[in-house]
This record gives structure tokens, C-alpha cells and sequence, in this order.
């Protein structure tokens, strides 16, 4: 699947996972997922973590990285993106 393809993905998933009442289409790719942009809280993040590691594989390892990595969508694809090619070059 291409960059974009993933980014769609990404973004449906946060939309069905969180309930939200937006479509996919009006999350930026560079919107901020928390605090002034798309206004996610904590529990939010609990869910959206969950959602990463059981459809794309994505571990986080701790609050900091969650932090990182769930920053926007870019991020998160750059995550999902990282992981895979790890996971590939040992052979998993």
C-alpha cells in the first residue's frame, strides 16, 4: 500500500476507533491530534494505542514514544512505516 493509501487508512481508523463525528476527509495529515487541534484527551490515546498495535503492528513502548508518535497522522504513518521496514529487515 502507497504512503497515501496508509494515510487514509490511518485516518478512517481514528474516526470508527474514537467515534468521531467527522469523516476521514477532514482530518489534515498534519493536524495535531491532541490539545488545539483534532482535541483528543488521554482516553482517547488509550484507544487509538490499542487500534495502532492490533491493525498495524505498531508497539508502543512507553509514554514518551506515544507521545512522538501520535502527534498527527505523518507521525503515526512514519511509525507504522518504521516498524514494517524493521520487522522486514530481521525477518519477521
Amino acid at each position: 500500500m502507497d504512503e497515501n493509501g496508509l494515510k487514509r487508512q490511518v485516518k478512517s481508523s481514528i474516526v470508527s476507533c474514537l467515534r468521531l463525528r467527522i469523516s476521514p476527509e477532514e482530518i489534515a495529515d498534519d493536524l495535531t491530534l491532541f490539545r488545539t487541534g483534532l482535541g483528543l484527551d488521554s482516553i482517547d490515546a488509550l484507544e487509538l494505542v490499542l487500534e495502532l498495535e492490533r491493525k498495524y503492528g505498531v508497539v508502543i513502548a512507553d509514554e514518551n514514544e506515544g507521545r512522538q508518535i501520535l502527534q498527527t497522522v505523518n507521525t503515526i504513518v512514519d511509525a507504522i512505516e518504521r516498524q514494517r521496514a524493521g520487522g522486514e529487515a530481521s525477518g519477521s
